[in-house]
């Protein structure tokens, strides 16, 4: 069994990446996949972005809005790829789900369900109140999956900066509140697999520029506390099968390019507690991430940056990078036998109403999509006519009506429909994908006469049905063939060659524009800043950060940041817009 963690900085973009979610899913080639910051509320919830055939799914979202965040800006989900979500004894499939930890949220199971139960504190969180819970689990940060043999969190780690104490206190809350989970599950006798990104790096060894009171952190103090070879009762799984590898790192900053010099720390974990399948949990070597946890790893195949690409200083700011600034880890775990026959939990997005629901209206939601473009279609036609009336699109009514078309157009009005369908034609072949380059396109004499001929129809048939003489210009009833003909063609002419000259006109304008922002690129490149480190020109940016430099803007130096062992990483360079001194950040 593979089992996958992975933040993936939006769901929705990483779908668009990937081309559709089963395509995503089946690029982690897992059974069962975790993950967070998916960034989606209840409301998102479409079959589109939440159901994949041959997985079941659970999420969590946002249920907060609090201190001015979005209503989807955290969550995770899991997904199980099973054969059957019924009737199955599949270890992927859950026997039971809990949104959150607390219990507050409810919980579901496969055996029965439990709708008429009242959700209950879960044991061990006793001691909070029911605020304090419900504050902890409304931010869509940890889903509880039980597979039978072991008990699965999947959970985003609150982020909490130094001189942010709501946040910081807020983190220690989530993480005492989840450790008693934990240890009650343990007395229970429960195995668990921890895996999601904890927003933690516990050690020195797991990030790029630890200082020498780097450890001291007291998360990061709380973390190693868990740990077996702290006398805790937690295994890190990757630090198990890698305990000396450096420069193992999860996630990267995308606004400093850290990417590019793997600058960065490892704060996705996959952590186990718990005795093993063999009955042997008393004897010294025997435990659950000794004998059934394969191996794990990172996945850097999924990383943002890919050798060969464009440095940043180089031109290769303008690439875009596609995917999450984390990336996956994943383990195997071994000899884990079947569970008894279960379904899939109530908790399953498959039961979810809004993607029910759309399931449903699928035929629905198309046919007033035709409806629609039926409406706009008959507007279009209508207002040519004096009776005002609408075209339908049933063959009845249609004959009806063509039959008054022919009536009003006994004159020179019977090309009135042809012109305007082979009109309609045009734009929706050509207008509806213009591109930026045919903007710039020569017109030809053949495309202006036949655009022109075409326009002249309409307005001369209009000028037919209302019997109206402008300037003096003859209506169509009592001009002849032949000077009717000898008008068009002069009034061709004169249209082309007017149309030509614009077509030059703008082939002017187009050279001076060019010319004038090359004049705009070159001045700019006299005034920008160039960063001591490396004499280039240096990137603006602006403080996002509340406080009082709020919206203040100042230059950096353009390059990634890395090591400050390495030349080609960002030299530190740092000035303010708006000061005359500039400083260096130390590096």
């Amino acid at each position: 069994m593979k089992i996958v963690t992975y933040n993936v900085n939006g769901l929705r973009p990483r779908i668009q990446q990937y081309g559709s979610l089963p395509k995503l899913l089946d690029s982690l080639n897992a059974d069962i996949i975790c993950f967070q910051e998916t960034k989606l509320s209840k409301h998102d919830l479409r079959a589109d972005l939440v159901r994949a055939e041959g997985y079941e799914s659970f999420f969590s979202c946002t249920r907060t809005s609090d201190r001015g965040r979005s209503a989807g800006y955290s969550g995770v989900a899991t997904f199980c790829r099973v054969k059957s979500a019924f009737l199955s004894n599949e270890v992927a499939l859950p026997i039971a789900a809990e949104e959150g930890f607390t219990g507050l949220l409810g919980t579901s199971n496969g055996y029965e369900s439990r709708k008429d139960e009242c959700p209950s504190i879960a044991e061990g969180l006793e001691c909070f109140s029911r605020d304090e819970l419900l504050k902890v689990d409304s931010e869509g940060r940890c889903l509880i999956t039980d597979h039978g043999h072991f008990v699965l969190f999947n959970i985003y780690g609150p982020r909490a900066v130094q001189d942010d104490s709501d946040r910081i206190q807020f983190k220690l809350t989530f993480f005492k509140m989840l450790e008693r989970r934990w240890e009650c599950l343990l007395h229970q006798g429960r195995r668990i697999i921890i895996v999601g990104d904890l927003n933690i790096a516990p050690a020195a060894i797991d990030r790029c520029d630890a200082e020498p009171d780097f450890e001291k952190n007291e998360f990061r103090k709380w973390f190693r506390s868990l740990l077996l070879q702290n006398g805790g009762r937690l295994l890190d799984v990757f630090r198990a099968k890698h305990p000396d590898r450096k420069g193992a790192y999860t996630c990267w900053s995308q606004s400093t390019g850290a990417e590019e010099f793997n600058f960065g720390s490892r704060i996705d974990h996959i952590l186990s507690a718990g005795s093993c399948l063999h009955g042997e949990e008393n004897q010294e070597g025997h435990d659950f991430g000794t004998c059934h946890v394969a191996e794990c790893d990172i996945l850097m195949q999924f990383q943002r940056w890919k050798p060969g690409n464009t440095p940043r200083w180089k031109g290769g700011r303008s690439i875009k990078l596609e995917g999450s600034d984390h990336v996956p880890v994943y383990t195997s775990l071994v000899e884990i036998p079947e569970v008894l026959e279960h379904s899939t939990p109530s908790l399953s997005t498959r039961y979810h109403p809004q993607v029910y629901g759309s399931q449903q209206t699928l035929v629905s939601m198309f046919a007033r999509r035709q409806s629609t473009e039926q409406v706009i279609s008959e507007e279009r036609i209508s207002p040519l006519f004096p009776s005002q009336e609408k075209f339908t699109s049933t063959p009845e009514n249609y004959d009806s009506k063509a039959s008054q078309i022919k009536v009003l157009g006994s004159r020179n009005n019977a090309n009135i429909l042809p012109s305007i369908v082979a009109k309609k034609k045009s734009r929706h072949g050509q207008g509806s994908q213009l591109t930026l380059n045919s903007f710039f396109q020569k017109c030809t004499r053949s495309e202006t006469s036949d655009s022109s001929s075409a326009d002249f129809k309409i307005c001369q048939t209009d000028i037919s049905y209302s019997q109206i003489d402008l300037n003096g210009v003859p209506s169509a009833d009592d001009e002849s063939g032949p000077s009717k003909d000898c008008r068009l063609n002069v009034i061709d002419n004169i249209q082309n060659e007017g149309q030509l000259d614009a077509c030059d006109s703008d082939k002017e304008k187009r050279k001076v524009a060019l010319q004038e922002w090359q004049r705009i690129q070159q001045l700019m490149q006299n005034s920008v800043l160039l960063c001591k480190g490396h004499r280039e020109p240096c990137v603006p940016r602006i403080v996002k950060k509340a406080g009082p430099n709020l919206g203040r803007r100042f230059y950096v130096c353009a390059r990634a940041e890395g090591p400050a062992s390495n030349p080609e990483a960002n030299c530190g360079y740092f000035k303010w817009a708006a000061a005359s001194k500039c400083k260096e950040k130390g590096k």
